[in-house]
């Protein structure tokens, strides 16, 4: 499952980012905000329009807003 398709408010652990499927300077960003294989981070709020777009997704103890395009390039499972 990917992580734009995950419930609000659940943990999920990284399996797999699909690096080649983000621009370089993105990839770059989430992984040195934290996001890759292994981290822990759950969805605590998703965008109010069609879209629902951007995610608030939590990392620890931070909170970073990310496109469903990025979400859709990491794929989790449940903690």
């Amino acid at each position: 499952m990917t992580l734009d398709g995950f419930e609000n408010d659940t943990t999920a652990r990284i399996v797999a980012v699909d690096w080649a499927s983000l621009a370089e300077g993105e990839a770059k960003r989430l992984r040195a905000l934290g996001v890759d294989e292994g981290a822990e981070v759950s969805v605590v709020h998703r965008g109010v329009f069609g879209t629902r777009d951007p995610l608030a997704l939590r990392i620890g103890r931070m909170t970073i807003a990310l496109r469903r395009v990025h979400a859709r390039a990491i794929e989790v499972e449940p903690a």
